[in-house]
């Protein structure tokens, strides 16, 4: 049997909710207009400083609302989306072309490599923007 004089306190949640232990529990921000305003490349918080500072560089903080963006942490979630969903887009066009014109194995894999490429870049900020607008909603990495 452990000491009890050597265990960490519990905290009881009824007596902790009475005394207002829970209470700096912050606000929930609205995850779905984040997201937006983030995939049109445009700071979550406010909507009107830009999210880039390049291609994907994230800028440091918002130069409309002063907003810190220096926590997110976007990693390879958004190349795997890209990829995700460009061979979804394109493996079902390759398919639909090829049954539908029997082109040859030149012109569909060029017309396809180019189509891959545009559609991956198109795709790559947006996607960035998607997972930034949900870390910061959600409070994510010190937001």
């Amino acid at each position: 049997m452990a000491n009890p004089s050597t265990e960490a306190a519990e905290i009881d949640p009824i007596t902790a909710l009475a005394d207002g232990v829970f209470d700096h529990v912050p606000q929930e921000r609205p995850t779905w207009p984040a997201i937006a305003k983030a995939m049109r490349g445009r700071c979550p918080c406010c909507g009107e400083g830009a999210l880039f500072s390049g291609y994907l560089n994230l800028v440091k903080t918002c130069g409309s609302c002063g907003e810190d963006l220096s926590h997110a942490r976007a990693d390879d979630g958004p190349a795997y989306l890209t990829i995700l969903v460009t061979a979804k887009i394109l493996g079902t066009l390759m398919l639909w072309v090829y049954t539908a014109y029997q082109p040859s194995p030149w012109v569909m894999a060029g017309g396809f490599s180019l189509g891959a490429f545009l559609v991956a870049l198109f795709l790559l900020p947006r996607f960035k923007g998607l997972i930034v607008g949900i870390q910061w909603a959600k409070r994510m990495h010190g937001f």
